[in-house]
């Protein structure tokens, strides 16, 4: 369905402390296999160790890894390492000005970044999927002085879709909440968002 409406990346959401469509390992690896090549295909993870994401992602083999929160031992290169043709998109929660320096931090490793409102701070992490947009002006910020695609994320809809792609000129834009209805992906809406930002 969304490949159909023009998506060229499937984000395939593994276990999360919070947010939506969470669906099993087994089925993420099911998918995968079903797209075969036709879109990047990207496991969300919240595993906090590069030996924890390594062994999640032979599960699965998708030909992108998200990584929704820091690693808390080892690092993007230790990924790679083990997992040489898998692209590592590392999500930048946007906070305060302190993102802007995390980000261009994590750009040197990273193959993307994705910029996203959420508090890996908070009692329950918030790792996305919060349907908030946060402060596109830093966003702006990071997208105009990073060397690797930004994408950016975080409460986009088929309203503000088009207003995002102008005040941030981002490489790609990621939504989850905003092409769901009764907490599934929705064909009218993926369609509807498609035509507003390619024309």
């Amino acid at each position: 369905m969304a490949i159909s409406a023009g998506a060229s990346f499937l984000g395939l959401v593994s276990h999360m402390p919070s947010g939506p469509g969470v669906i099993a390992d087994e089925l993420i690896a099911e998918i995968v296999q079903h797209v075969n090549g036709r879109a990047e295909t990207v496991l969300l993870s919240s595993a906090l160790t590069a030996e924890a994401i390594i062994n999640h992602h032979k599960k699965v083999k998708t030909s992108c890894i998200q990584l929704v929160d820091d690693l808390t031992q080892g690092n993007h290169q230790d990924i790679k390492t083990v997992l040489p043709d898998v692209k590592i998109i590392q999500v930048i929660h946007v906070t305060d000005y302190n993102s802007i320096v995390h980000a261009l931090e994590m750009a040197k490793t990273a193959d993307y970044l994705l910029l996203d409102s959420g508090n890996p701070d908070a009692e329950i992490k918030i790792l996305g999927g919060t349907g908030k947009t946060h402060n596109w002006n830093l966003s702006l910020a990071i997208v105009q002085k990073s060397p690797i695609p930004v994408f950016l994320a975080g409460g986009l809809n088929v309203e503000n879709a088009k207003t995002a792609i102008e005040k941030v000129g981002p490489f790609g834009l990621d939504l989850c909440s905003g092409v769901r209805k009764d907490e599934k992906l929705n064909t009218e809406k993926l369609n509807k968002f498609f035509r507003e930002v390619t024309n």
